[in-house]
C-alpha cells in the first residue's frame, strides 16, 4: 500500500470538502421531495403489506425524475399535486399497476390449485406470508418470470407462482363469476375424475375451496376447476355456493364448532388453510368458513370490532371474541402484537401455537397458561360488527356476478 506524502494532504482535503460540501448541498434540495414522499406514504400506505407504495425522487439538472411504482393512483396524484403546488419541476416516471401491458390484460386471476403459498418475494425460497384456497379471486398487478404479483380479498400483498393461478382478462374473469359454484366444506378430502371414490383422483381440496358446479351425478357434485379441469365431488362433503352462504348463521356457536374441526392443525408461518395455519391464519380461517373475510395478520385484526376486555376481565367476554397478546406500549415503544386467539367460553380459548389447541385462563387450574396470561393484552368482538376491516360474504360479489339473492332452502 502506498503512503500519502505530506504535500498531497491540502489538496485531498480540500476535494474531500468540496465533495461533502456538494453532497450536503444536494441532500439539502431532495429534503422537500423526501418529505412530500414520505407524507404521501403515511396518508395512503401506512401498511406496506395491503398498499405499495415505493417512490423516489432522482435530480435531473433543475427538475427531478419521480421513479417507482403504486397500487394506489391516488398516492401518486396526490405527490404531484404537492409538487406542482410549490412550483418543483419533475417527471413523473411512476409506475401505476396493474401493468395491463406486460400481463396482456390478464389482470384478474383465480387460485387452481386446493392451496397455494404467497411469498413476500417472487422465489420459492422467499418467506411464506400467507396463503390462498381454491377459486379464490386475486387482483394481479405484474410479472416477473413465472410469478405474479397479486393482492388478495382482504389486501394482503405478496407473490405466487404460475402454478397456483389461472390469469384472466376482466371478460374471461366475469365470465368465470357468472357460473353457478360450490364450496368444499369439510377440512380436507378430494375431487375424482368419475363419480366415484375409487376412481383417479384430480386433486386434494380443503374446506373453503370454491369451484364451479356443472352438473349432479348419483351422489356427487360435477365441477369445474378455474383452469377448465374438471371432476367430481361428494356430496357429503360440499354444497353449492348460494345455498351454505344462506345456510350460515353467523353466531358463536357455529364459530366454536368450526374451531373444533380444525383442532390438531399444525402450526405454519403463513399458513391460512387446513394445511396448516398460523395464529391469525386460523382466526381469519374459522371467521372464513363462517362467511366473514377479515385482516389477515394479528397486528390488522386487533383493528377491527369493538374491545370488550383489556383488564383479564374474562367474564364479559363471549364466544367468538379474539384475543390478543403482545408487548403493551412503553413510553419508548408502541405496542407489539404477536398472538391470536379465539375465546370458546369456561375460561378458555383456542389457538394455533405448535399446533391447534385449547388453552385455559383459569388461575386455578392445573393445565392454567400463564405464558399467555401474562403477555394478554386485550380482546375484540367482531362477529357481525360493521368495519371497513371486515367483510361479508353474504353482501360481496367475491365469487358471483352480483350481490347473492336468497334462496329458498
Amino acid at each position: 500500500m502506498k503512503l500519502i506524502t505530506k504535500s498531497y494532504l491540502p489538496f485531498l482535503l480540500s476535494v474531500f470538502l468540496f465533495a461533502s460540501c456538494e453532497e450536503t448541498e444536494e441532500k439539502n434540495e431532495e429534503t422537500p421531495l423526501k418529505s412530500h414522499i414520505s407524507e404521501v406514504e403515511e396518508t395512503y400506505a401506512p401498511d406496506g403489506r395491503v398498499a405499495l407504495f415505493k417512490v423516489e425522487a432522482a435530480k435531473n439538472g433543475e427538475a427531478y425524475i419521480l421513479k417507482g411504482e403504486t397500487n394506489t393512483p391516488e398516492a401518486a396524484n396526490a405527490l404531484k399535486e404537492k409538487l406542482e403546488a410549490e412550483n418543483i419541476k419533475f417527471t413523473d416516471s411512476i409506475k401505476v399497476l396493474p401493468d395491463a401491458e406486460a400481463l396482456e390484460d390478464k389482470v384478474h386471476g383465480v387460485v387452481k390449485i386446493s392451496v397455494a403459498n404467497l411469498r413476500d418475494e417472487p422465489k420459492h425460497s422467499a418467506q411464506l406470508v400467507t396463503q390462498a384456497t381454491l377459486g379464490m379471486p386475486l387482483k394481479v398487478y405484474k410479472k416477473q418470470d413465472g410469478w405474479y404479483y397479486v393482492q388478495t380479498p382482504e389486501g394482503y400483498l405478496a407473490w405466487v407462482d404460475y402454478g397456483g393461478i389461472e390469469n384472466m382478462t376482466k371478460e374471461e374473469f366475469l365470465a368465470w363469476k357468472s357460473e353457478d359454484k360450490l364450496i368444499f366444506t369439510e377440512p380436507t378430502g378430494n375431487s375424482y375424475s368419475e363419480a366415484n371414490i375409487n376412481s383417479q383422483t384430480v386433486s386434494d381440496l380443503v374446506a373453503g375451496n370454491v369451484l364451479e358446479l356443472t352438473g349432479e351425478q348419483n351422489n356427487f357434485y360435477r365441477v369445474k376447476y378455474p383452469n377448465g379441469k374438471e371432476g367430481f365431488v361428494a356430496k357429503a362433503y360440499a354444497q353449492p355456493y348460494r345455498e351454505w352462504l344462506f345456510s350460515l348463521e353467523q353466531n358463536k356457536e357455529d364459530l366454536v364448532a368450526t374451531a373444533h374441526k380444525l383442532m390438531g392443525l399444525p402450526y405454519l408461518w403463513g399458513g391460512t388453510s387446513p394445511k396448516g395455519v398460523d395464529c391469525s391464519g386460523y382466526t381469519k380461517t374459522i371467521y372464513f368458513l363462517n362467511g366473514m373475510v377479515i385482516p389477515r395478520d394479528a397486528s390488522q385484526q386487533i383493528h377491527t370490532g369493538d374491545v370488550v376486555d383489556s383488564d383479564k376481565n374474562f367474564e364479559n367476554l363471549e364466544k367468538g371474541d379474539l384475543l390478543f397478546f403482545g408487548k403493551p406500549a412503553t413510553d419508548s415503544t408502541s405496542e407489539r402484537v404477536v398472538h391470536v386467539g379465539m375465546w370458546i367460553g369456561d375460561n378458555k380459548f383456542i389457538h394455533s401455537m405448535g399446533e391447534v389447541h385449547v388453552s385455559n385462563f383459569d388461575t386455578e387450574a392445573e393445565d392454567f397458561d400463564e405464558y399467555n396470561y401474562n403477555r394478554y393484552l386485550r380482546s375484540k368482538r367482531i362477529l357481525n360488527k360493521e368495519d371497513k376491516g371486515l367483510m361479508y360474504l353474504k353482501n360481496t360479489d367475491l365469487f358471483t356476478t352480483s350481490e347473492p339473492e336468497e334462496v329458498k332452502m
